[in-house]
């Protein structure tokens, strides 16, 4: 018997990416083998923002690509467009790709295929070549339970068939999570094509033996109990490094926050899809000049921000940084780190808890109205930004909340106790070091 061997395949988003990739290390470190498959423009993509992917060879981690079935030119910011393109090309490849792998070294063949959401094909296919199957759900454990009790959300009347929610009341999945609003249900914002979707891949994961969640049962304890499957691994934070960005990360930021005082910079980041509009831009451009305190701010420059580069006229922003891409993990463990305005993705949220930082929620789509649910109402280590009647966060907003949020002492007291809390789990012995090790024992 060979050592275990893992072909990965994240869906192609910086979210899933990222994640997987830190799973793939934590593997690495017990002598696991990982084959890791990027589409063939992501990892073009990775590589041209310099992240020498072909250096990780040593570490026990192989790189192969297969087209997404897109052209170069097409707009990778339209997921609907990029998830079906995906869909009717990539399942057909795989076989071959996964035989030509195994010719390579037949003592050590795929053991196992450990698949992101969209991607939940190649467990189809892995089960027809009677090879296991495994799955990282990338967002919060709660996320991953209301998908799973969608037939019984359907049962209850909180939404149709559809995805739709049927009335406005707020409901539990159980009684010891937090009240849910059914129009924050993860697949809210994400257009017609995702709720069928999610649920012909719910069907399909019951061909995965393990469903691993980047979380811990301190943050999640609720969602986790839902069922036995769901199995906490996180927080996965092998390494510091970022090393399948998209984007050129700008290493500048960091001796610019060295001058800073510390806990003095408010850190501004709506992750890698989110996207403002123009007059929700120029109010957060002007809301960040109201503040008498420097930022540190990252517009992406991908082509679908173009929308992005209108900063008003009155914008001065000499207090502040822009950058276009950052090593996000570094900033939020600087010193000189105030709060950081997320837009509560769940690798964001991760990241911000464990490095003790106070957070400014603005969710944007998906699971992000979950998860300020729960860093405003069940950890308490957050505020809410609220929209005026026009659907605007204002400038007059911005600044209020922040200074409530760094006058608040024990938002930033149960911050750092919910950072210890949540870090020292990912010190061995506790119960996702224990979950990890089955899981790896299982495929040895």
């Amino acid at each position: 018997m060979g050592i275990p061997h893992f072909l990965v395949i994240p869906y192609p988003v910086l979210g899933h990416v990222n994640p997987l990739m830190q799973l793939s290390e934590a593997l690495t470190k017990h002598g696991c083998k990982i084959t890791f498959l990027n589409t063939e423009f992501s990892h073009k993509r990775a590589n041209n923002a310099g992240a020498e992917l072909d250096n990780l060879k040593e570490s026990g981690i192989k790189f192969v690509t297969l087209p997404d079935g897109l052209e170069p030119e097409d707009d990778r910011s339209d997921h609907e467009k990029v998830f079906l393109s995906i869909q009717s090309n990539m399942p057909s490849l795989l076989p071959k790709l996964i035989e030509d792998i195994n010719a390579l070294d037949a003592e050590n063949s795929i053991t196992c295929i450990v698949a992101t959401m969209n991607m939940c094909w190649a467990l189809e296919v892995g089960h027809k070549l009677g090879i296991e199957g495994a799955f990282l759900w990338t967002a919060s454990a709660t996320s991953l339970a209301a998908c799973y009790c969608i037939p019984r959300l359907i049962d209850d009347g909180i939404i149709d068939s559809e995805g739709v929610a049927t009335k406005k009341q707020e409901f539990q999945l159980s009684l010891n999570m937090p009240m849910m609003d059914p129009a924050d249900l993860p697949w809210g914002g994400l257009g017609k094509v995702f709720f069928p979707q999610i649920v012909k891949e719910m069907k399909i994961l019951e061909l995965g033996e393990w469903w691993l969640c980047n979380t811990t049962c301190d943050l999640e304890p609720g969602a986790l109990a839902i069922s036995p499957r769901f199995l906490p691994i996180g927080p996965l934070m092998e390494s510091d490094t970022n090393k399948n960005s998209f984007w050129e990360e700008d290493i500048t930021c960091l001796d610019w926050l060295d001058q800073q005082p510390p806990q003095s910079v408010v850190y501004v980041s709506f992750g890698s899809l989110a996207i403002v509009e123009p007059n929700q831009f120029k109010e957060l451009a002007l809301g960040l000049d109201l503040l008498n305190m420097p930022f540190l701010w990252v517009v992406r420059s991908d082509n679908n921000n173009k929308v992005n580069s209108a900063y008003p006229d009155e914008f001065h922003g000499s207090k502040g940084k822009i950058v276009n891409w950052v090593p996000q993990r570094k900033i939020l463990n600087h010193p000189a780190i105030a709060c950081f305005i997320s837009h509560c993705g769940w690798n964001s949220t991760i990241e911000g808890v464990c490095s003790g930082i106070p957070f400014l929620c603005w969710p944007f789509f998906s699971d992000q109205f979950v998860n300020r649910s729960y860093i405003c109402d069940v950890w308490k280590v957050g505020l809410k930004l609220d929209k005026d009647g026009n659907g605007l966060i204002l400038k007059g907003e911005i600044r209020k909340k922040v200074d409530q949020l760094l006058g608040n002492e024990d938002i930033k007291a149960r911050s750092l106790k919910l950072k210890e809390l949540t870090v020292n789990n990912s010190v061995n012995g506790d119960q996702s070091s224990k979950n990890l090790e089955k899981f790896i024992n299982w495929a040895k």
